[in-house]
């Protein structure tokens, strides 16, 4: 249960799963995930990639694993990755031969923590079983969990006509959105009640239904929640470029966790040429932690500036404020147990500002346009200090840097 002031979230009952030392479901906190776009083959390339991702907070990163080379290189990375002291899990992502290449690549089947199965494309026609079912067992003899993931983009198409057909056959037939909708639950229903067949535990099988659109992503996953119990992987597919993406991504997911669904997270933002993969990460942890369900970063409150504001020194600070905790968040995770909560204000006037800044941990109100160049700082609710003249920023980043000490050096 999540809270959330007055009101509370009762999230769904899953079933756990380990992913290397990483639960997902059960009375886990909602785990952050996120995927390479290197070429997996590239061992360099994938390990500075994957420890990027790691540094910035994802819990457990997902690679492709789609050819030989990239399968023989996958026990290489996680050994470069252990030397580097970073006990990230890997998940492999396979598409069309991935039966193949765990049968031809022992090493990679043990490397991995997880496989990502898609029933859309594991074999088709009388080969979808067999080969399915070899991913299944190589995964139990690894006793290794796996994620089945229907997308729909790839979605059976057998299955998707005999429903078409049965629905034809409705006194009212349903839309063709909700004929697809269960297309993609059946598919996943299906692929892991036959890999229970097989053996695998239910502790061992996440599930993921993803669509591309924000609405029909909600009903499926609200569909899916209500019709088992496994660990459910949420993300909008091809969620696109930029503010459009975190946009979808985030109203979609932020739905969901809403209502309780949601066991892991990965936000699939398509990265600007030369962009920082990390964001889809920093996007995710964003989510959680604005929605209470979990604190990864101290948290720094500014307002959005106004014409009382023209000065951009409180704009620059609190940036600088920002930027100096999330670059040091790493150490002080380690130094400082407890600092992800911190809160801190940068305010740019008096409308705003003295209040705000009583709320959080520690806060300033700069002067706006017009008033007194004095800048109060507030501490635990009080007022500490009043800084003056021209080196307010730098002083105040001191004054915090001492509070983080004090409160949480102990």
């Amino acid at each position: 249960m999540s809270d959330l002031g007055s009101e509370t979230i009762t999230r769904r009952k899953s079933v756990g799963v380990m992913v290397g030392d990483v639960q997902v479901g059960g009375d886990a906190p909602i785990v952050v995930q996120s995927m390479t776009n290197t070429d997996t083959a590239d061992i360099d390339k994938t390990v500075g990639q994957v420890a990027e991702l790691w540094r910035a907070g994802s819990e457990i990163v997902r690679i492709t694993v789609d050819r030989d080379e990239a399968a023989a290189a996958v026990p290489h990375i996680r050994d470069r990755l252990m030397a580097m002291n970073i006990n990230v899990p890997l998940v492999g992502d396979f598409h069309y031969i991935g039966h193949k290449l765990l049968a031809d690549h022992p090493a990679c089947a043990e490397a991995l923590a997880k496989y990502r199965i898609n029933p859309g494309n594991v074999g088709f026609k009388a080969k979808r079983d067999t080969q399915f079912s070899q991913m299944i067992e190589i995964a139990n003899q690894n006793d290794k969990p796996v994620r089945i993931g229907v997308n729909w983009g790839s979605l059976d198409q057998e299955l998707l006509t005999k429903l078409m057909d049965e629905n034809a056959e409705r006194e009212t037939p349903w839309s063709a959105a909700r004929v697809q909708r269960e297309a993609i639950i059946q598919s996943a229903l299906m692929s892991a009640a036959r890999a229970e067949e097989l053996g695998m535990g239910r502790n061992k099988i996440l599930l993921s239904t993803k669509v591309s659109n924000v609405q029909h992503l909600i009903d499926v996953y609200t569909d899916l929640a209500q019709r088992c119990d496994y660990g459910l992987h949420l993300g909008l597919t091809e969620a696109g470029m930029g503010a459009k993406g975190i946009v979808a991504s985030s109203a979609a997911l932020g739905i969901l966790l809403q209502r309780g669904i949601g066991d892991t997270i990965r936000i699939s933002l398509t990265p600007e040429p030369g962009g920082d993969r990390t964001l889809e990460v920093q996007v995710a942890q964003q989510l959680l932690q604005t929605m209470g369900f979990r604190q990864f970063l101290p948290v720094v409150t500014a307002c959005p500036g106004c014409g009382r504001t023209t000065s951009t020194v409180f704009q620059e600070l609190a940036k600088d404020i920002q930027d100096h905790l999330n670059d040091s968040m790493p150490k002080w995770r380690e130094q400082y147990p407890g600092v992800e909560g911190l809160n801190v204000a940068v305010m740019g006037c008096i409308v705003n500002g003295p209040g705000e800044s009583k709320h959080a941990d520690i806060g300033i109100s700069l002067p706006g346009t017009g008033e007194t160049p004095a800048a109060p700082v507030f501490i635990d609710g009080q007022k500490a200090k009043t800084l003056r003249g021209p080196n307010i920023a730098n002083e105040f980043k001191v004054m915090v840097a001492d509070y983080i000490e004090k409160r949480f050096g102990g």
